[in-house]
C-alpha cells in the first residue's frame, strides 16, 4: 500500500490547487483542530433541538475524545507525516505523528452519532469528508491515514452511548 499510498498523495498534493481551493482547506483545517467545529455543531444542536439536548451534547464532546483515542493509537504506531520532495505541506499539526488522521476520526465519529441521534444529520458527513480529504490535500496526512481515521471514527460513532 505504500506505494499507492504515497502517489494517491502526490496527486492530492500536485491537483486542484488554487488559492481558494488551498484557503479554505486550511480553514477547515483551523476549524478541525481539537474537534472544535464539531463542538460547536453540537452546542448549537443541543440549544436547536431540546428534545434531544443530552444526545446532542455527547456528540459535542465526542470530537475531542475521538481526537484523545487517536492520539493513544499515533503514539503505538509511530508513522512519521508525509514528506514529499519539492511539496512541503502547507498546513502544521500538533504532533509529528500521521496515522490516523485525528480530524477524520473526530469528524467521522461525530457525523455518525449525529445521524444515530437525527438521520437528517447526515448532511454532517459532507463537512466530515472535507475536513478529511483536505489533510492530503494539504500535504499533512497520507490517504491510508484518513481512510483508517474515518473508520475508527464511523466505528467510534456507533458504539457511543448517546444517553448518560
Amino acid at each position: 500500500m505504500g506505494k499507492t499510498d504515497t502517489k494517491l498523495l502526490r496527486f492530492m498534493r500536485t491537483s486542484g490547487h488554487t488559492p481558494g481551493v488551498e484557503g479554505a482547506a486550511k480553514a477547515l483545517g483551523r476549524a478541525g483542530n481539537n474537534g472544535a467545529v464539531w463542538v460547536v455543531v453540537g452546542l448549537v444542536l443541543a440549544v436547536v433541538d431540546g428534545g434531544n439536548r443530552e444526545a446532542w451534547l455527547i456528540c459535542a464532546a465526542l470530537g475531542p475524545i475521538a481526537i484523545g483515542l487517536n492520539f493513544v493509537v499515533k503514539a503505538i504506531v509511530k508513522r512519521p507525516r508525509p514528506a514529499l520532495e519539492g511539496l512541503p505541506p502547507l498546513g502544521g499539526a500538533p504532533s509529528l505523528l500521521s496515522f490516523p488522521s485525528a480530524h477524520a476520526t473526530s469528524s467521522f465519529a461525530v457525523a455518525t452519532a449525529m445521524t444515530r441521534v437525527a438521520p437528517e444529520a447526515a448532511v454532517a458527513f459532507v463537512l466530515a469528508a472535507a475536513l478529511a480529504l483536505g489533510r492530503p490535500y494539504l500535504g499533512m496526512h497520507y490517504p491510508s491515514d484518513i481512510l483508517v481515521g474515518a473508520i475508527l471514527g464511523v466505528a467510534l460513532g456507533l458504539v457511543v452511548p448517546l444517553s448518560l
